[in-house]
């Protein structure tokens, strides 16, 4: 303790030291200096030695406590702290005056110790998890490297990069003519773009003209998509009430025969549907539309076909899975992210479009002309910003190409396989365990259950139960969270009592844990 007392009064002087000595350097009146507004304008005021010492010892701190810590099995999932205890551990307050380094480092530990540790192998409460080295690394390259994936002559290897993961994206889709695409901040924009790119194709005049140039329009998608498509109509001026819900079936599949209701329903009210949203991979229950015969309703009336395919695109890198997404060849444009099952650093999400028409730079492109001269000393074709609804766009596409780079196709195709393998084992000792109830048998790596506490389990089937089952699992995630073992989701559906989603990704994760997941689950909940 007086060791560390020591180090921290010592780095205080210093800092104080040094602090004085900038100050005193700033008001030299030396007139062979040239000042400007009392800045001695001569050399760089930052000291690069320190930048470089402070770096070093942040990447130790990176290392210990958000690599190996939060990776291992024996160490908590979360330390959890209700926000009131956690704004006064955490001194959120800016104030004038900057701390010493050694505090900023504190402040460094500060984080990574209160933030959930999702690469952690009891982590299954999203549709992302574990720690991918490769991908982590090319992030660290990304923000060291400080660029902006617009132009080609500020960004020229990480536009090449991005190139060359969408064309072999694309290829992995089938579309054998080729097409277009785009990295983005998430699905729900690659969601947006493809509203978009749907509306402009149909009536190309909206981009000038505004909403005043196009009829009511309709957007059809099944009641088990993500919300982004909602989020998108209202952000685009489509409207919420235009977003017309196909039903689906038990499992969550859309039905074809409801799409096709849809579509009549729409026109005999005077409206244009332009635009079919079909699901790769729900959210919740991990349902896969039947793509092909979806596909065939929006050939015969014209639509755009979309596959937010954010979740289940994975299954497209294993021979074994990719039945899955059969007919994704036929789509117009799909959306897939790699940073969930594929496991690369979020964000890593990509948009690609069946289309060789430079629909997405005639779509968005607003011709900056402090960007996109055309009279540049390169083959402008490279300058790639102006397909994108951004302007500052950061190279994501880096993560996936040095991942890949790295383990090759066929051991992500391994990665794919052996998470639903273990999606199919949890499965299993689900149905052998007394107490434990699967929703469905799942289709990808969503697994859905109910754990039934003893005291439920003589209860007939109907209200009653429903009622209790209800309140099980938010108890049984607040005492998981608050002992940091595990995470776990849960939700509704349509009429179901509140159930356990687990979401099985990482191939850190291991038979052993997914029984441990079981047991805790019982040992939190028996006694409710």
């Amino acid at each position: 303790r007086l060791l560390i007392q020591f180090y921290w009064n010592f780095t205080e002087t210093i800092f104080h030291l040094r602090k004085s000595f900038y100050e005193s350097q700033s008001n030299v009146a030396d007139s062979r200096l040239p000042v400007i507004n009392n800045f001695v304008l001569n050399g760089p005021t930052v000291d690069v030695h320190a930048a470089e010492e402070f770096v070093h010892q942040a990447m130790e701190i990176i290392m210990d406590e958000a690599v190996r810590k939060s990776t291992d099995v024996k160490e908590k999932v979360c330390e959890w702290r209700s926000p009131e205890q956690l704004k006064e551990l955490l001194d959120l307050e800016l104030r004038d005056e900057g701390e010493p380094e050694a505090k900023i480092l504190q402040r460094c530990s500060e984080a990574i110790r209160y933030s959930i540790k999702t690469g952690h192998p009891h982590f299954f409460n999203q549709l992302y998890a574990g720690m991918e080295p490769y991908s982590m690394v090319a992030s660290f390259i990304i923000e060291a490297t400080k660029t902006s994936l617009y132009t080609y002559e500020v960004a020229p290897v990480f536009t090449l990069m991005e190139e060359a993961v969408l064309r072999k994206m694309i290829e992995m889709v089938g579309w054998k003519e080729g097409g277009d695409g785009i990295f983005n901040p998430g699905g729900s924009m690659s969601n947006m773009y493809a509203v978009n790119l749907a509306r402009y194709r149909y009536c190309r005049d909206i981009k000038m003209n505004g909403l005043f140039a196009a009829p009511r329009m309709v957007i059809l998608t099944s009641q088990e998509c993500h919300y982004s498509i909602s989020k998108a109509a209202a952000l685009l001026g489509i409207g919420t009430k235009n977003v017309y819900v196909v039903p689906s079936d038990k499992r969550g599949k859309m039905i074809p025969s409801a799409l096709e209701d849809q579509i009549k329903r729409a026109k005999s009210e005077g409206a244009v549907p332009f635009m079919v949203n079909a699901t790769a991979g729900t959210t919740v229950l991990g349902a896969f539309d039947p793509i092909d015969e979806i596909a065939d309703i929006c050939e015969k009336y014209d639509l755009w076909l979309h596959v937010d395919a954010c979740w289940g695109g994975a299954a497209l890198m294993s021979n074994k899975h990719k039945h899955l997404l059969n007919g994704i060849h036929r789509v117009n444009s799909m959306a897939w992210n790699p940073h969930k099952m594929m496991m690369a650093s979020l964000q890593c999400s990509a948009f690609l479009v069946r289309d060789k028409t430079s629909l997405l730079q005639h779509c968005h492109s607003a011709q900056a002309s402090y960007l996109f001269q055309q009279d540049k000393f390169y083959d402008v074709s490279y300058d790639t910003g102006d397909k994108s609804v951004q302007c500052s766009r950061k190279p994501d596409a880096f993560k996936f190409w040095l991942m890949w780079k790295a383990l090759g196709t066929t051991e992500m195709e391994q990665r794919v396989d052996r998470a639903l393998a273990l999606a199919r084992y949890l499965a299993q000792e689900i149905n052998k365990r007394e107490g434990f109830q699967l929703l469905m048998e799942p289709e990808f790596a969503n697994v859905c259950f109910w754990y039934i506490p003893p005291s439920l389990r003589n209860l007939p089937a109907g209200p009653e139960l429903w009622e209790k089952l209800h309140t099980v699992a938010p108890v049984v995630k607040e005492r998981m969270m608050k002992k940091g073992s595990m995470m776990v989701g849960y939700q509704t559906h349509r009429d179901k009592p509140n159930f356990f989603r687990m979401v099985v990704i990482s191939p850190q994760v291991s038979r052993e844990d997914l029984d441990f997941a079981l047991d805790e689950i019982q040992h939190l909940g028996k006694d409710l």
